[in-house]
């Protein structure tokens, strides 16, 4: 006969682990700016994507295990499709979906024995800043509405200390990568001991002005000048913050900035990897460093 466990402490036991496996992961960032919602996180593969696109304008991001959360996406393309064929293409939205998402995490952990290792984020792009939707799913069913940014993983605190200080709804896609990169940069520490450059990153846009489908991802040579604008852009602020005087110039040699990729056909570019392991970069990991 089994010991006897109280439920009490059964599912302390599987929200404990699952908190301690996400925060060994490193941090992606959702934030809203004017040009659309910008998705950025540390990503060493480039076929194992964090962030996809479920519709017409609803992009899914996600850290933890891969092989747990690119199941879920698909199963959420799958409801996605299934809803606007069905209804209509309008009945689509970002809060279904983070519903239907937040229902099956809670029966998975209430039923599995171990819960899935994933932070998910439901986004969609709407037609001003204000109009602008994210929903954060945690492992345990557990959804909440965000509002200008939500931190996805490992040090969620201190990454979103740095947001907290400098974000505004209203600024640019060049400032944006600036302060998501300015973050994620030793994870919220301020040290600046880890750089993060394009080989590092993936990074993807919900961009408001297309009128369909909304996500792109940015790549090469896109994102090099993008990362090359957001750096000038940095260095012509002095370290306290303020903005600089009239007249001054951004470093030179600055790219264009701001432009996306559209080769990603289909949107989610996700391809079917190993899996089973989580982004915290270790040995035999999928999904991230």
């Amino acid at each position: 006969m089994p010991f006897y466990v109280s439920p009490e402490q059964v599912m302390k036991d599987k929200g404990d682990y699952a908190r301690k496996r996400i925060a060994q992961i490193r941090s992606g960032v959702v934030m809203t700016c004017d040009a659309g919602i910008l998705c950025v996180a540390p990503n060493l593969y480039r076929a194992l994507r964090k962030f996809s696109e479920l519709y017409d304008r609803i992009a899914f991001a996600a850290v933890g295990r891969y092989n747990e959360f690119e199941s879920l996406r698909k199963a959420g393309v799958r409801y996605a499709d299934m809803t606007g064929f069905q209804y209509d293409r309008r009945d689509v939205t970002a809060r279904g979906l983070a519903d239907w998402y937040a229902q099956l995490l809670g029966a998975l952990f209430t039923d599995s024995p171990k819960p899935y290792e994933v932070e998910l984020v439901v986004a969609e792009v709407g037609a001003s800043p204000d109009l602008d939707e994210i929903y954060r799913i945690i492992f345990d069913g557990s959804v909440a509405e965000e509002h200008g940014f939500v931190v996805m993983g490992g040090p969620a605190d201190k990454v979103a200390s740095v947001l907290k200080e400098r974000y505004s709804p209203t600024m640019s896609l060049t400032e944006a990568m600036r302060l998501a990169m300015a973050a994620l940069a030793g994870q919220g520490d301020g040290s600046g001991t880890e750089p993060l450059t394009s080989t590092q990153l993936e990074v993807a846009l919900l961009e408001r002005a297309r009128p369909h489908r909304a996500f792109r991802r940015i790549t090469g040579a896109r994102l090099e000048a993008l990362l090359a604008d957001a750096g000038g852009a940095a260095a012509a602020v002095p370290a306290d913050g303020t903005e600089p005087a009239a007249g001054t110039e951004p470093a030179a040699g600055t790219g264009a900035g701001g432009a996306t990729d559209s080769s990603s056909a289909n949107g989610s570019g996700s391809a079917n990897g190993s899996g089973g392991g989580t982004d915290s970069g270790t040995p035999g990991d999928a999904a991230g460093s």
